[in-house]
């Protein structure tokens, strides 16, 4: 049996879109999410159901490390831009200085941010 290659071509492309549209999508819901629902905990539990989703549909080796990589460096670094005063917050649920939601949102737009850069990579030569 013969593979015809745009066929072949066209299936990965497929599965590379399904791998750029989903955390677009899931990103786009995060923060359209926000003006909506003003408890910071409904809401951080509505993004760890979505990441929860989209990682369980597109789950790639080492999701969660950049997940906790984003998490935990951005939780830090949006502290300092917060105790300088580079940035305030009006919904301070967590620390006392920023939303809970925050650092589910940067975690999971590091996943994003990674996945757009490989298929750039694959297709950009």
């Amino acid at each position: 049996m013969r593979i015809d290659p745009q066929k072949a071509e066209s299936r990965l492309a497929a599965s590379d879109m399904k791998k750029i549209l989903l955390p677009i999508f899931s990103v786009g819901l995060m923060i359209g999410l926000i003006p909506f629902i003003s408890n910071d905990y409904v809401l951080s539990g509505l993004y760890i159901a979505i990441i929860g989703a989209s990682l369980y549909l597109t789950y790639e080796k080492r999701d969660l490390v950049l997940f906790a990589l984003g998490f935990f460096v951005m939780l830090f670094s949006e502290y300092l831009f917060i105790s300088t005063g580079v940035e305030t917050f009006e919904r301070n649920s967590l620390l006392s200085i920023m939303p809970l939601w925050l650092p589910f949102l940067w975690g999971y737009g590091f996943i994003a941010i990674r996945r757009l850069i490989r298929v750039i990579e694959k297709y950009g030569n």
